[in-house]
């Protein structure tokens, strides 16, 4: 029997219903999914259908941010959430403005948030719902992590989360881990151009990767790439402040990046940095010119 899913979009770019659009085995999730509303795919019922009747359904995902002021065919998306998450056994945040408020927190609409936090802050509207979230941040998120988490839903595997309800399969490490670019990192060897295949992005490009928590260099993107990969630093997209300012720009003081490697104290990476740029790694700097 397939399960039903209701995929509702908010405040967004319908950037994740794109993404998901990518998973390369999309034929064989609908053998056993059914959306009964989707933004983009075909659907068993209409929107209107969604707002006026109660359709069964056992998991809805939301896409985007919410407002008390937003509105999906003159109805607050909030009581369209509040409608629905009582009926299904899960509810799941697809990405980073479902999840935080992302860039949406901008918004002309007032309270702009995502379901349950307000970046790193817990909000109030839907607190009773935390229980039954499972939030799946990145902008846009992963297709393969958001149809494992629902393959697991559906088989009914115990999922862990972290303290912003993320699977921790997906977010218990940072994007540094597993980046190919992590000895030019150890040596302190710096990229100095976009796209260049070697040299490290974090103490001049702004890479977020040591302090993101996220899988893109362990699940890559299309089975082929990831952001440092291709020569770009990772813009911390998983996390609840992005999107921030200068994103590829490195704050110093003194030399010093403002933000270390989670876990990382100021003391222990100072003497690593002194130590590893006394050295000269004659393979990699030929790698480099």
């Amino acid at each position: 029997m397939k399960t039903q899913v209701l995929w509702i979009n908010a405040i967004g770019c319908n950037g994740n219903a794109h993404s998901f659009l990518n998973y390369s085995l999309l034929e064989q999730f609908l053998e056993n999914f059914e959306f009964i509303y989707h933004p983009i795919i075909d659907s068993i019922y209409t929107l209107d259908d969604i707002i006026n009747k109660e359709i069964p359904c056992d998991i809805m995902i939301l896409e985007g941010a919410i407002s008390p002021e937003y509105k999906k065919a003159d109805v607050p998306i909030i009581n369209i959430i509040n409608k629905y998450s009582s009926k299904v056994k899960k509810i799941i945040t697809a990405g980073t403005c479902a999840t935080f408020g992302g860039i949406f927190r901008q918004s002309k609409f007032n309270y702009t948030t995502g379901l349950h936090f307000d970046e790193d802050k817990s909000t109030f509207l839907f607190s009773s719902l935390k229980e039954k979230t499972i939030s799946i941040s990145g902008c846009p998120l992963h297709p393969e992590k958001l149809v494992n988490t629902l393959f697991s839903i559906k088989n009914e595997i115990q999922i862990k989360v972290d303290k912003f309800l993320r699977p921790k399969e997906y977010f218990s490490y940072t994007i540094h881990n597993g980046c190919t670019r992590n000895e030019y990192f150890e040596y302190k060897i710096d990229n100095h151009n976009f796209g260049e295949k070697e040299g490290c992005m974090f103490y001049d490009h702004g890479c977020q990767g040591p302090y993101t928590q996220g899988s893109c260099n362990k699940i890559l993107w299309n089975e082929v790439n990831s952001k440092t990969r291709s020569g770009e630093p990772c813009h911390g997209c998983t996390e609840p402040t992005f999107p921030r300012l200068d994103l590829f720009n490195t704050k110093k003081n003194m030399g010093i990046p403002q933000n270390l490697p989670l876990g990382v104290g100021k003391r222990a990476y100072l003497t690593l940095a002194g130590v590893t740029k006394s050295f000269k790694i004659q393979r990699l700097e030929e790698d480099l010119f």
